[in-house]
C-alpha cells in the first residue's frame, strides 16, 4: 500500500543519533526524531497488522483517531480507557495517527512511550494515557495513513481553521478544509466500507454531506465499492484546564449519521466511550444539524461577550464598574452565566466557529445573500477588542509622564484563560503585537506556558503565513521573543504592568509586591477584573497608576487617594 508523506525522508530516530538538518520533527522539550523513512512504513505497517489480529482475538474494536492534537490525543486515551460494562474488560483497541511532518511527528514517539503530548493542568490526561499504553496495551501511535485499512471505528481529529485576510474584518476570510478534503480522500481510499467514519472537528456546516461523502463515496467507486460511507458527526466540546478529561468523557454529547445504519452505529459507539447515563446523548436527524449546532453555541457565547465589550467602554467612560454590574446581574438564576469579557476571546473555537457558518452558506450551500449581521460583528468586536486594552496601556503610562515606545511593558498571563496554558487566538497574543509595533519592550510570564509558539516560530505558527504577524509592523523580531519563567524578573524595570489573565498565582499579588520586584512605581493596567477596590487604592498610594477594562470607577478611587494625600501634606 502507498502512503502520502514528506517528500525527503531518513531513517527513524533512536536515541543515539537523534538525527540533524530539516528532516527531523523537535518535541516541546527539544528532543528531536528523524521522520521515518521509506523502508519503515512497510515494517509499521506489519507491526500494526499484528496487533490488530491479537487485539480482534481479544474480541476487541479497532478505533484509529487521525489527529492527536488537543483534541484527538484525550479522545484517544478515553476511547481506550472504555471497558464493557458487564464484564469490565477493555473492548477497543485505539490506533492514534498522526501525519509525521516536523512539525507533529515527534508526538508518535512520545506517546508510544505513555507520555502525552498535550500539556495540560488535569493530572488525568497524563494518567489516562500513560495507563492504556503502558498497562492496559489498548493504546498506540503511528504516522501511517495504512492503519486506516484496519479500523472498525474511525475518528476524525484534523484541523479546520478559519484564515483571516483583515484582523476585525471576517468577511474577507475562508475556511481552512483543505486538510480536511486530503484526508476524506486518503479515507475513501484505505477504509473499509463497513467501517464507521465519525468526524468530531467542528467543521463548517454541510460538510459531512456535501464534502466527506462525495469525495469518500467516489473514491469507493474507483476501488469498485457499491456500498454508502457510514458518515456521522459529533463534535466535541473539550475545556482546556482542571477537567480536560471529563469535558470529553463526562459531558453532553449531539450526534448525527447521513443514513439510518450511521445514526444507530454512532450511537453505539458513543454509548460505549463515554458516560451517557449521566449526560445523555442528543441524536439530531441530519450531520448538517449536528454541524450547525456546534457553530450555534459557540457563536451566541462570541456574541454575548462582544456585546458586554460596549458596555465595558460605556463604564470607563462613566466611572461605572462593570465587574460589580455583572456580579449584581449573576444574582439573578436566568443571567447567572454572564462573564466579563476579559481583552479577547481566545481559545480555538469561539474566534472562528461563526465565520464557518457565514463561509458554508456561500460556498457549500451556494446562498449569496448576507444574512449575517450579528454573528460576524461579534466576533470582529472579540478580535479587537485586546487593541483597546494597549490604549490603557498607553493612556495608564501618558499619566505618569512616560511613553510606550520608551517603556518596558510586563504581561502577566498569555494563555487565553485563567490556569490554562493553550494560547490560541489569544487576546494577549493582539496585546503584545501592537505593543511591539509602538516600539515598546515586552516581557512576559505565564505559570501554565514554556514557549510561545506564536511568537516564537510566527513564520509557520499556526500554520505559514496565517501568523497574526501580518496585522501589524515591526513584528520581525518576536521570533527571538522567550517567557520569562521567573516572576520577579519579568518584573525588574517594568514601566507598566498587564494583568492579563486571572491565573491563580496573580490574584494574591501584592501591590507592595509588585512595586518592590519592579523597582519602583508602574502603570497597572487589570483587563479582567483581578484588583478589587481596596488593592486599586493601594496602587494609588504607591504613587502608581491603575486602568482597567470596564472600570471606571477608578478616577473616583485615585481622586480620594489624591485628597487624602492632599490633607495629609496640609495637616503637616
Amino acid at each position: 500500500m502507498t502512503d502520502s508523506r514528506p517528500e525527503k525522508e531518513t531513517r527513524a530516530a533512536t536515541p543515539e543519533n537523534p538525527g540533524s538538518g530539516e528532516h527531523y520533527s523537535i518535541s516541546p522539550d527539544g528532543e528531536k526524531f528523524v521522520l521515518p523513512s521509506e523502508s519503515d512504513y512497510q515494517q509499521e505497517f506489519e507491526n500494526l497488522q499484528k496487533l490488530a489480529e491479537v487485539q480482534r482475538g481479544k474480541g476487541r474494536e479497532i478505533v484509529v483517531v487521525m489527529g492527536l492534537g488537543f483534541v484527538g490525543a484525550v479522545m484517544a486515551g478515553v476511547v481506550a480507557d472504555s471497558t464493557d460494562p458487564d464484564t469490565g474488560e477493555s473492548n477497543k483497541f485505539v490506533i492514534g495517527m498522526q501525519r509525521p511532518s516536523t512539525r507533529s511527528y515527534w508526538k508518535i514517539p512520545l506517546f508510544n512511550r505513555g507520555l502525552s503530548p498535550v500539556k495540560s493542568e488535569d493530572p488525568e490526561v497524563p494518567v489516562i494515557i500513560n495507563r492504556c499504553v503502558k498497562e492496559k496495551e489498548t493504546l498506540i501511535a503511528t504516522y501511517t495513513y495504512d492503519a486506516l485499512s484496519l479500523a472498525d471505528v474511525l475518528v476524525i481529529d484534523v484541523q479546520c481553521d478559519f484564515i483571516k485576510q483583515e484582523l476585525g474584518n471576517l468577511a474577507t476570510g475562508h475556511a481552512d478544509i483543505s486538510a480536511l478534503e486530503e484526508s476524506f480522500k486518503i479515507i475513501g481510499q484505505k477504509i473499509n466500507p463497513d467501517c464507521l467514519i465519525l468526524i468530531e472537528t467542528t467543521v463548517p456546516p454541510g460538510t459531512t454531506e456535501h464534502v466527506a461523502y462525495p469525495i469518500i463515496k467516489k473514491a469507493f467507486k474507483r476501488r469498485g465499492l457499491d456500498d454508502e460511507p457510514q458518515l456521522a458527526h459529533s463534535y466535541e466540546r473539550v475545556m482546556p484546564g482542571k477537567e480536560y478529561v471529563r469535558s470529553v468523557r463526562d459531558f453532553w454529547r449531539v450526534c448525527s449519521g447521513i443514513n439510518e445504519i450511521s445514526r444507530e452505529k454512532v450511537v453505539k459507539f458513543l454509548s460505549h466511550v463515554l458516560n451517557v447515563d449521566e449526560f445523555p446523548l442528543t441524536v439530531l436527524d441530519r450531520p448538517i444539524e449536528s454541524e450547525t449546532c456546534k457553530i450555534v453555541e459557540n457563536s451566541y457565547r462570541a456574541s454575548i461577550l462582544a456585546f458586554l465589550h460596549e458596555w465595558s467602554l460605556f463604564a470607563e467612560t462613566n466611572g461605572v464598574d462593570l465587574t460589580k454590574v455583572i456580579k449584581a446581574i449573576k444574582v439573578r438564576p436566568t443571567h447567572s452565566n454572564i462573564i466579563f469579557p476579559g481583552p479577547g476571546i481566545g481559545g480555538y473555537c469561539l474566534p472562528k466557529d461563526g465565520g464557518l457558518g457565514l463561509w458554508a452558506y456561500k460556498h457549500l450551500m451556494g446562498f449569496e445573500n448576507d444574512i449575517f449581521k450579528i454573528t460576524p460583528e461579534a466576533i470582529n468586536i472579540n478580535d479587537t477588542r485586546a487593541l483597546h486594552a494597549t490604549q490603557l496601556v498607553r493612556d495608564a503610562l501618558r499619566n505618569m509622564g512616560r511613553i510606550v515606545a520608551a517603556s518596558q511593558v510586563t504581561l502577566l498571563g498569555v494563555s487565553y484563560r485563567e490556569d490554562v496554558g493553550d494560547t490560541r487566538y489569544s487576546g494577549s497574543e493582539i496585546i503584545i503585537r501592537k505593543l511591539t509595533e509602538m516600539g515598546a519592550e515586552i516581557k512576559a510570564h505565564d505559570p501554565y506556558v514554556q514557549h510561545w509558539w506564536e511568537l516564537e516560530e510566527q513564520a509557520n505558527y499556526p500554520v505559514s503565513s496565517a501568523s497574526w504577524a501580518r496585522f501589524f509592523r515591526n513584528q520581525e523580531h518576536l521570533s527571538d521573543f522567550r517567557m520569562t519563567p521567573d516572576l520577579a524578573e519579568a518584573l525588574e524595570g517594568s514601566d507598566a504592568v498587564i494583568l492579563a489573565v486571572r491565573h491563580a498565582a496573580y490574584l494574591t499579588l501584592t501591590p507592595e509586591e509588585i512595586v518592590e520586584m519592579a523597582g519602583g512605581p508602574v502603570a497597572i493596567i487589570d483587563c479582567f477584573g483581578i484588583l478589587d477596590d481596596e488593592t486599586i487604592e493601594r496602587y494609588f498610594e504607591l504613587d502608581c497608576e491603575v486602568k482597567g477594562l470596564g472600570r471606571g470607577h477608578v478616577n473616583r478611587i485615585k481622586d480620594k487617594v489624591r485628597q487624602a494625600k492632599l490633607r495629609a501634606a496640609e495637616a503637616k
